[in-house]
């Protein structure tokens, strides 16, 4: 073995020395992998889907994998809802459909293994959309392919089921503000009933997230619902984890609710104590009857995207649209820019006076629903590239 371990240094320096010139130790960077399609015509189609399927494998080489091979730290993709394939699927169970109504679906993470405590999470979560005054169609068990993930995913793996509402006549936007609070109920009910378990991916009549702790080329293998020709959208943001500061699991793998992001939040803790210190005077229109509902803000044992996406999460929810939120969350250095349009420099200093500015090398690809973005952090130091096809 001595000998063995003298090689390997020996061979290892000659590779340094043969390299000289050509490799720079300071250009070796790891991140995850983040990016959106969309389409600006502003149609729904299928290849905008498998556009964001394919620039997703595409990446693969951004995130962490096990020694199974096969876990990986996270990976996912963020879409619009197809209304024909869940109305087909509502209809195969029985219930009739009105195309007028509002549609939500909930992608819902269950205790695997505890029959009891996942039926007592079914309960909590149809209590709180029943009391919002909400139909329940019934819920959907996720078909999955556990074969094309590790050991250590699938030991850790939750019972994936969808759940499907009737939104009746309501206004979509106010549908969104509703599925906002009941989520926040359903999440403060679940820690009362010690279910640390129930957890929900999205729950939306806008978009729809599949995600889960396996490598970015077996997304729609583990999730075949994705081959589906009737998954059509305008947008598909993606996301392949590499995790830095928390340990992986399935509920961290991105993308989150709001956004997907590449890098770090340096202020984290500052940002983390001011949102607290809002919290006394919090005030938001639409949603002040339930603005107890929506505290904490900032979830305990979220990363740092986590707790960022829960603001965003809330500034548009109480009305402001997904531009502004990225410009009041991580708004441009002003400095000495002296390129800058004043018009523009005006605006980012009052973002600075409103909220305190989330720091760090940062890229984000986010959607309200409505809009879809792309972002820099503060100083451009997780730069993003795009292309127009």
């Amino acid at each position: 073995m001595e000998g063995m371990d003298m090689n390997y240094v020996a061979d290892w320096n000659n590779n340094v020395a043969r390299l000289q010139g050509t490799y720079d130790a300071t250009q070796e960077h790891d991140a995850c992998g983040v990016g959106l399609v969309a389409a600006l015509d502003g149609k729904k189609r299928r290849d905008v889907v498998e556009a964001g399927i394919e620039a997703l494998r595409a990446v693969w080489h951004r995130g962490a994998v096990d020694a199974d091979g096969k876990t990986g730290d996270g990976a996912g993709i963020h879409l619009e809802i197809p209304y024909d394939f869940f109305l087909a699927a509502i209809q195969h169970s029985g219930h009739r459909v009105d195309p007028a109504h509002a549609l939500a679906v909930g992608m819902v993470f269950l205790p695997k293994t505890d029959l009891g405590a996942q039926e007592r999470c079914r309960q909590i979560v149809e209590t709180e959309i029943l009391n919002f005054g909400y139909g329940i169609y019934g819920w959907r068990q996720v078909p999955i392919d556990v074969s094309v993930i590790g050991e250590k995913a699938n030991a850790t793996r939750p019972e994936i089921e969808q759940i499907m509402i009737n939104g009746g006549n309501v206004d979509p936007a106010r549908f969104e503000r509703d599925l906002y609070v009941i989520r926040r109920r359903i999440e403060k009910q679940a820690i009362a009933a010690q279910v640390a378990e129930l957890y929900l991916c999205s729950l939306s009549c806008r978009s729809i997230i599949y995600k889960g702790m396996f490598l970015a080329a077996s997304l729609t293998d583990f999730y075949p619902d994705l081959l589906d020709k009737r998954f059509v959208s305008r947008f598909a943001i993606y996301h392949q984890r590499y995790s830095t500061n928390t340990f992986p699991t399935w509920r961290l793998a991105q993308p989150f609710r709001m956004l997907a992001h590449n890098g770090e939040i340096n202020t984290l803790s500052g940002n983390v104590n001011w949102m607290k210190s809002h919290e006394t005077r919090l005030a938001a229109g639409e949603l002040d009857a339930y603005i107890e509902d929506v505290k904490p803000v900032v979830q305990a044992g979220s990363s740092d995207t986590a707790t960022l996406d829960q603001v965003f999460e809330l500034l548009v929810r109480a009305g402001r649209d997904a531009p502004m939120t990225k410009a009041l969350t991580i708004p441009a250095s002003v400095g000495q820019d002296a390129t800058m349009k004043k018009s523009h420099a005006d605006m980012f200093l009052y973002c600075n006076a409103v909220m305190e500015p989330w720091d760090g090398p940062a890229a984000i690809a986010a959607t309200d629903g409505r809009w879809v973005i792309g972002g820099l952090d503060r100083n451009g130091l997780r730069p993003l590239r795009y292309t127009i096809t």
